[in-house]
């Protein structure tokens, strides 16, 4: 909180306001209460004497006393800037951000040439989620404070939020020219530099902010998941070691490292269970939340259903109120094909988690799927998508329902012909030709392939998929590939009808432009497949394919092994739907379609991989 008369004291008046601050600065606000009512005495009318007392009030606890002299400095001045941004401070202390908002927005209006009051509000829309908003705010505090250190680093944040990588990056910087030296910029250019498939940029970040101060968990987890995108992965397992012994109770770090050795545990000397570790850090601290949590979720993920049950249970029966306890319970039950113990669980959190929460709605509608409650499954669904109109789960489970039920709109939402497209790429700058461009690009790719093992919550199955953001990193081939990649998705967009109510269509973006979200590459061993899925955080996914086995070139027509199918659900569903289409691959087709359309691929039988990079993408405009 910030004081500073607004209205004139005398200098004696002056003097016990001064000695108030002083001691309410020096954490003493009992005594600073004392002169706060001396103040008060001397001077009965100041909205500064009003707030003072209010201030102290606050420190001290007495809420209805605090807000009581907070309205006494208001009604005494009413647009009075200074006591309502602490006011709107000390409410978003309480927790009532809806009432600190209104007196920030009361601030911005007293002060319109005040940068503080926008810099709150963006901090308060970005803790609700309202990314847009808050870049808005932020940018209003700029055009007033042009050098205004948090409104830089707030608007990174911001724009970071949208997935606006490169503007973020240089809104951080523009914070760190500001002041050099302040860490929290640092660590969050970092995150940006990881996003932008930049590793060694992002360490170089990250051991900026430790020299200005920056310690903790969650920098060393970001540091351990930086050396893994830069390929150092024995120096990530052994920072990761180190995190859990230092922070035993950090569930993202014992997350990091047992995710750590499931994927790269089979390149150590002695491979335990990845497992093992963190459930024994579980089991020493029954009352971490955070850890019980992450682990049974990680179970699952691992199909160690029996497990995660143990622990889902011990953790309900801790708070048989959290809804959250419940739908981990409830997906364990699922798990272990037990449908109606989940279902009650499922009602049961859906009255706190209902009308809030759309991945709570998807994972519900899939139960709902699951026992052919086809009318339940589409409430659901379409709950989820009015909630949030660009969810993409909601979309997908929205095409099961539609096609269960004979529904049109299925094909209005998917068509499988016109919105799954397949492209020939043109050949990169500096090579002769597509076949040798996918050589050299084959080649690079096999040396970021250092996993043994597939990720523990991925669609692939018997394969690896690569580390950290594959686009963005500086290897010639792979920014060659960027470049006649995202041209080929911008030529195919131009290509489609326009159709505002549509989910894909509404949103192709006024530039004609897309930016990348993120990408991988995935290599498929013999057996190898992509579960059926969809990608929640794109708008236009891919599959670009890099090398295949000799037996897919060489098969059949009819043949469908290692090929791509659409609009097969998720394979527990139990629904046995066929797929409405199926494409084969090629070298250097690039195929394209809505993130929501379900899809996976069928297993193949040879010694040669089959590899592929794929990458999510959102309108730039």
């Amino acid at each position: 909180m910030v004081l500073s008369p607004h209205i004139a004291l005398n200098a004696a008046q002056l003097r016990v306001f001064g000695a108030a601050c002083t001691l309410l600065q020096a954490g003493r606000p009992a005594q600073a209460l004392e002169c706060a009512r001396q103040l008060l005495a001397l001077a009965s009318t100041s909205a500064d004497a009003w707030q003072l007392l209010a201030m102290c009030l606050a420190e001290l606890g007495d809420e209805v006393a605090a807000e009581q002299a907070f309205e006494s400095a208001l009604a005494r001045s009413a647009e009075n800037a200074t006591v309502l941004m602490n006011y709107a401070a000390w409410r978003n202390r309480l927790g009532r951000s809806a009432d600190a908002v209104v007196l920030f927005e009361r601030a911005a209006a007293a002060a319109p040439t005040a940068a503080p009051p926008r810099v709150q509000l963006g901090l308060l829309a970005l803790e609700a989620g309202e990314h847009a908003r808050a870049e808005g705010f932020f940018r209003d505090a700029l055009r007033l404070e042009p050098n205004g250190l948090h409104a830089w680093h707030g608007l990174g944040n911001a724009l970071r939020e949208q997935g606006k990588l490169v503007p973020a990056a240089e809104a951080f910087t523009q914070a760190l020219a500001l002041a050099p030296d302040y860490g929290p910029a640092w660590v969050n250019l970092g995150g940006v530099q990881r996003l932008q498939g930049l590793a060694e940029d992002a360490l170089r970040s990250y051991g900026q902010a430790r020299r200005f101060g920056q310690s903790g968990a969650g920098l060393e987890d970001s540091i351990n998941g930086a050396m893994v995108d830069s390929g150092r992965i024995a120096e990530a397992i052994a920072g990761a070691r180190q995190l859990v012994v230092r922070h035993p109770g950090h569930a993202p770090g014992h997350s990091t490292l047992a995710r750590l050795l499931w994927e790269y545990g089979g390149r150590l000397a002695s491979s335990p269970d990845p497992l093992a570790a963190f459930e024994q850090a579980a089991q020493a601290q029954p009352d971490n939340r955070a850890l019980q949590m992450e682990l049974i979720r990680m179970l699952l993920e691992a199909r160690r259903g029996e497990r995660a049950l143990e622990y889902a249970q011990r953790l309900r029966q801790r708070d048989p109120a959290d809804p959250l306890a419940a739908w981990l319970l409830a997906d364990c039950h699922l798990q272990l094909e037990q449908p109606q113990p989940a279902d009650l669980l499922y009602q049961q959190a859906y009255r706190r988690l209902g009308n809030r929460s759309p991945s709570f709605l998807n994972a519900y509608t899939r139960l709902a799927l699951r026992l052919q409650r086809w009318q339940q499954a589409g409430q659901l669904a379409t709950q989820a998508v009015r909630i949030d109109a660009l969810n993409q789960e909601g979309w997908a489970n929205l095409a099961i329902i539609w096609r269960m039920l004979d529904d049109p709109r299925e094909h209005w939402l998917c068509d499988y012909e016109r919105l799954i497209g397949v492209v020939d790429i043109a050949t990169p700058h500096g090579y002769a030709d597509v076949p040798a461009f996918l050589q050299a690009l084959g080649t690079r790719l096999d040396s970021l392939h250092l996993a043994t093992r597939e990720p523990i919550n991925q669609s692939v199955r018997r394969g690896s998929q690569t580390q950290g953001r594959l686009f963005g990193r500086p290897d010639p081939e792979i920014v060659a590939a960027q470049a006649v990649l995202v041209s080929a998705v911008e030529q195919w967009l131009a290509s489609l009808p326009d159709d505002p109510r549509h989910p894909f269509l509404g949103r192709r973006p006024r530039s004609g432009k897309v930016a990348v979200t993120g990408s991988w590459s995935v290599k498929l061993r013999s057996s190898g497949h992509h579960a059926n899925h969809v990608h929640p955080r794109g708008w236009i996914s891919s599959a670009f394919y890099v090398r295949l086995p000799p037996a897919m070139l060489a098969q059949d027509v009819g043949d469908r092994a290692g090929c791509i199918q659409f609009g097969q659900p998720l394979e527990r569903l139990g629904l046995d739907l066929p797929a409405r289409r199926i494409v084969r691959p090629e070298p250097g087709k690039l195929v394209l379609f809505p993130s929501y359309l379900w899809h996976g691929t069928v297993p193949f039988v040879d010694a040669v991989p089959r590899l592929s990079i794929a990458f999510d993408m959102r309108p730039d405009d």
